[in-house]
């Protein structure tokens, strides 16, 4: 290919036919030749007459260079001209495209992808077979899966960073067979065993590295410290200064996910670490999820929190004065000294602290309650409070808990007490018993020095084996708890100080109230801590730094959770055991960024790619503009543009404008069938269209992932100028002002709905109203619909094909929850098969599903990923958002696959003839 600056020529040799267009001037100059002017007296007569056709004697210069320039746009066409061609590498043999595949990639992937995509077409070119792997998952005890790059070009929509670096990648490699050329596309990051894997890709064959230099940078997990939250991030390159900013995620007291504050971050120059504060109320503290580093859409960018940053309010309650002068003897010295470091104590009336809603309520000895505290502590455990109580004296000598169980305590009490090891008693002094496995203790350590004098006893019961979680070596309760509600009632059976035993003077006592999650722990546990445990993920993050659903997902050991290093068995992200929560990110506390770092003999080249433009096709369509304007200006000169000649110069020029609008159309219609696409009626409200269209956007990513139909992006169909047969479905959102349709616009929508298609009319007013209830857009809606041929419609029933096309659903939320959502009724006589939940129907699709919940918003996500409405409260917002995506793959499944779930009710005669 011959280049001649930004532009090559496959075909330079026909440029030389430019070389004619001088010679081609003079000619077209000199012929005619200019005619030789003679007077003769005669022509006097001829004055004041006209020809009726008239012939220049010379060929105007503009012409003449309009005829030019149509050649040379012809011979110039004909050579191939390609802006910006890429030069094609000469390969021959296997090729393997290795991608890092990291969190540090993701910002990039798509730029990413399209140089993977240039490699696959220069593969196909050399007749070469590719094997596109990324090094974050690898098929491990797998061959390279090579194959053509027509096949790879099909799957690279399913090629996904991961939110880890790579495990021992050259292992795998090693014990592949055979020789080959490796691409690899590196995420920027020094990562261990590196050096090792390019050793092992050079013993196979020829290495090229594909890098751009750019700035890493990553969140380190938050900490509590000296009253505010810390919070530090690192970057790779170090090198300018450079400023970003931290936002806090978490649930407004609506239980709405949003941003709670946000702080910049300045790196100085030559600094590769830099740290921000939030100074916050433990109000709002407690309510943060997580932080993000702001415009980075990365996985390192999420720092997830746990119960490491949430700190606990805890009330402590005395049952009597400290006496003066001997604090160490105060029931509640020993547990502010264990609790002041990692929770909030409050201070005050039980009635006052009611109100605060504290996490953790401590009764210190206080035996008697009035009925309205009693009733209050009893509510308030019952909504999710903890009630830790620690025996003593007034407790001993109560009546509380004797005859019958007392509800703000966990067993029955025997009267008076146990001493034990006392001037006044025959034994010693008793030691605590190794914890159970099924208990909150399980794992901690039991010092030889921590003794117990006195306690106070429970009543043997059928139900006390069940409470105890701790106990003395002779069997006696030592700790029981009982669950109330939402609550749980704790009960230490000895006192809060050290009269009556030495476990408060022990570290254990501190860990006791860490594991009862009174407090939070300060430090990540060790694996002794979490041995024989499991935990289960509730929030995960995937490469792109976008929360995902864990409701599937088995849990994890605690050997492995407490590895903190994220990998293909340790998913970063929130994880959840008895009362506490871990968070494992991404970034550790003490991860810094190095970049990598190439030998001299490996060629390292850049990722950024300038797609080739062929220009064959705009310099021909240009040179037949250029001769068509060249024929309507020569009947000008000549004087030949009246009568008919005028009408089909008037037609050519029509043509040049009727020409786009038909490419356009053409365009169309090959984006509607090349793929799957799901099209929403535009209503001429742009608010309206936007959400519309981001909500497909966010149901077809679902597709994708979840399932095998890869839709491409969603189209906006105007019914009175496009073809509608191109779709499967149409979502049409109802508005208050929504125009009816043309005769024309109602044929077209009739012969879609006889013909297969589906419309969902979304009046979106759920909230507000019932269907045909009048409201504005119900109204229309019904005004729309008189003209449309639509069957019968009834509430959709438990049984329809729509509950089980891919998930088992029962309720088909949007934004709005409301389940009156409505179908083509079942056809006259249909009923539910004996012992099968399935409908008769026929193998058609219903035609239209009319509701009101708004299921554009709750589908809706932004150009990240990220959901771009919230949806009811917290938790139960994202479950709702779930189940609402769920119905939206099992709408699409439905329409691209009718009734075939019907068919189950035949499995019985199935089964009965296969002798099952």
């Amino acid at each position: 290919m011959w280049m001649l600056g930004p532009v090559g020529f496959t075909a330079p040799f026909l440029l030389l036919g430019l070389i004619a267009l001088p010679i081609l001037w003079i000619l077209l100059r000199a012929v005619p030749p200019a005619p030789v002017q003679r007077r003769f007296p005669g022509v006097a007569l001829l004055l004041g007459l006209k020809d009726a056709e008239s012939q220049s004697d010379r060929t105007p210069w503009w012409l003449l260079l309009l005829r030019l320039l149509a050649v040379a746009a012809v011979i110039i066409g004909f050579a191939g001209p390609t802006l910006n061609p890429q030069q094609a590498r000469d390969g021959r043999g296997d090729l393997v495209i290795a991608l890092d595949g990291t969190w540090a990639g993701a910002p990039q992937w798509q730029a990413t992808m399209d140089r993977v995509s240039a490699m696959l077409s220069e593969a196909a070119a050399n007749e070469r077979r590719v094997a596109v792997v990324t090094l974050t998952s690898l098929p491990l005890a797998e061959p390279l899966p090579f194959a053509a790059p027509s096949a790879w070009q099909e799957r690279l929509a399913n090629v996904q960073p991961k939110p880890w670096q790579p495990v021992d990648p050259a292992a795998y490699f090693a014990t592949q067979a055979g020789s080959f050329e490796t691409f690899w596309i590196s995420d920027g990051l020094d990562y261990a065993g590196r050096d090792d894997l390019l050793a092992t890709f050079e013993q196979a064959g020829p290495v090229t590295v594909f890098q751009t230099p750019r700035q890493v940078t990553g969140l380190r997990p938050a900490r509590f410290e000296d009253g505010e939250v810390r919070i530090s991030a690192t970057r790779t390159p170090i090198g300018a200064p450079s400023e970003t900013t931290i936002t806090a995620i978490g649930l407004d007291p609506a239980g709405v996910e949003r941003a709670l504050a946000s702080v910049p971050l300045a790196f100085d120059a030559g600094e590769e670490v830099a740290e921000t504060t939030f100074a916050l109320p433990p109000e709002l503290r407690n309510r943060i999820t997580r932080f993000e580093l702001t415009g980075t859409r990365s996985a390192a960018a999420v720092s997830l929190t746990d119960d490491a940053l949430r700190r606990r309010q805890v009330a402590l309650i005395s049952g009597r004065e400290d006496r003066e002068g001997l604090e160490l003897l105060s029931q509640l010295y020993y547990l502010r000294e264990a609790l002041e470091p990692t929770a909030d104590l409050i201070d005050g009336d039980l009635e006052d602290i009611l109100l605060a809603n504290p996490d953790v309520i401590v009764l210190a000895d206080v035996a008697i309650l009035t009925d309205i505290e009693a009733q209050g502590i009893a509510a308030w455990v019952d909504a999710g409070g903890l009630l830790l109580r620690f025996a003593g004296p007034r407790l001993a000598a109560s009546d509380v808990g004797r005859g019958s169980e007392d509800p703000l305590l966990p067993v029955r009490l025997r009267e008076g007490g146990r001493s034990v090891g006392g001037a006044m008693s025959w034994g010693e002094p008793k030691t605590l018993a190794p914890f159970a496995a099924d208990t909150p203790f399980f794992g901690l350590a039991v010092p030889d020095d921590v003794t117990i004098t006195s306690q106070v006893m429970a009543q043997p019961d059928p139900t006390l084996a069940d409470r105890v979680i701790a106990q003395l070596a002779d069997g006696t309760p030592l700790v029981t708890r009982k669950f109330s509600g939402d609550g749980q009632v704790v009960l230490v059976h000895v006192t809060a100080n050290a009269e009556w035993s030495s476990l408060p003077l022990s570290g254990l006592f501190v860990q006791m109230l860490e594991r009862l999650a009174v407090s939070t722990r300060p430090v990540t546990p060790d694996a002794t801590e979490l041995e024989g445990t499991i935990w289960q993920p509730v929030r995960l993050l995937d490469g792109f730094g976008q929360l995902e659903d864990t409701r599937d997902l088995a849990g994890v050991p605690g050997e492995t959770l407490v590895s903190q290093t994220p990998g293909p068995d340790l998913l970063p992200g929130v994880y959840v055991g008895r009362d506490r929560q871990i968070a494992v990110n991404v970034i550790g506390a003490q991860t810094t960024l190095t970049a990598a770092q190439w030998p001299a003999r490996i060629a390292v080249e850049g990722m950024d790619m300038v797609r080739a433009t062929a220009l064959k096709g705009w310099l021909l369509t240009a040179a037949l503009a250029l001769l068509l304007i060249d024929l309507i200006a020569s009947l000008a000169v000549g004087g030949r543009l009246r009568g008919p000649r005028a009408d089909v110069a008037a037609a050519l020029v029509l043509a040049l404008f009727i020409a786009p609008q038909a490419k356009a159309q053409d365009d169309f219609a090959i984006r509607a069938t090349s793929e799957v696409v799901l099209a929403h009626v535009l209503t001429g409200d742009p608010a309206v269209d936007d959400v519309t269209a981001a909500g497909l956007l966010g149901l077809s990513q679902t597709l994708t992932r979840r399932t095998s139909i890869e839709p491409a992006a969603p189209m906006g169909v105007n019914i009175e100028t496009d073809e509608l047969a191109f779709f499967p479905f149409l979502y049409w959102p109802i508005t208050a002002n929504s125009e009816l349709p043309s005769r024309e616009a109602y044929g077209k929508l009739n012969r879609y709905l006889r013909s297969g298609g589906m419309i969902l009319f979304d009046t979106r007013d759920a909230d507000t109203a019932r269907f045909g209830s009048g409201s504005p857009e119900g109204a229309r809606l019904q005004a729309i619909a008189r003209s449309l041929d639509i069957p019968p419609l009834e509430p959709i029933p438990q049984d329809h094909v729509l509950t089980r096309t891919f998930y088992l659903l029962q309720d088909f939320p949007g934004r709005h929850a409301s389940r009156d959502v409505w179908v083509e009724a079942s056809p006259v006589g249909a009923e539910v098969a004996d012992g099968m939940p399935f409908r008769n129907l026929n193998d058609g699709v219903t035609p239209v599903v009319v509701g009101g919940n708004d299921w554009a918003r709750a589908w809706a996500v932004t150009a990240n990923g990220a959901p771009m409405f919230p949806v009811g409260r917290g938790t139960a917002g994202e479950q709702q958002r779930e189940i609402s995506l769920r119905f939206g793959v099992n709408l699409i499944m439905h329409v691209l696959t009718g009734n075939y779930k019907s068919d189950q009710v035949h499995v019985p005669d199935l089964l009965d003839r296969l002798g099952q």
